[in-house]
């Protein structure tokens, strides 16, 4: 399944990176450019424990990425799911 994640915090990054470890290929969005390429570059920007080794085991097995524009992402998905920060 393809799956698009809008939002790279606590909620997207670890939902995306759980549904990758799963065997589904994600797409983790943001618009935060650094955020972005730091992910990227295998940095994350939030701690959670073991996050950091799920997330460069499916970048390597090739189910992860990372964008900072949704449109292709989107177009392609089975499932979109919005992780963003409410007011």
């Amino acid at each position: 399944m393809q799956v698009a994640m809008i939002g790279t915090g606590y909620v997207g990054l670890v939902s995306g990176a759980c549904f990758a470890d799963f065997g589904h290929e994600v797409t983790c969005i943001d618009k935060d450019a650094g955020k972005i390429a730091r992910l990227r570059e295998g940095g994350i920007p939030i701690f959670e424990p073991g996050l950091e080794g799920l997330v460069a085991r499916n970048v390597a097995a090739g189910r992860l990425f990372f964008e900072t524009e949704a449109a292709q992402a989107v177009a392609k998905a089975d499932a979109v799911f919005i992780a963003v920060g409410t007011p």
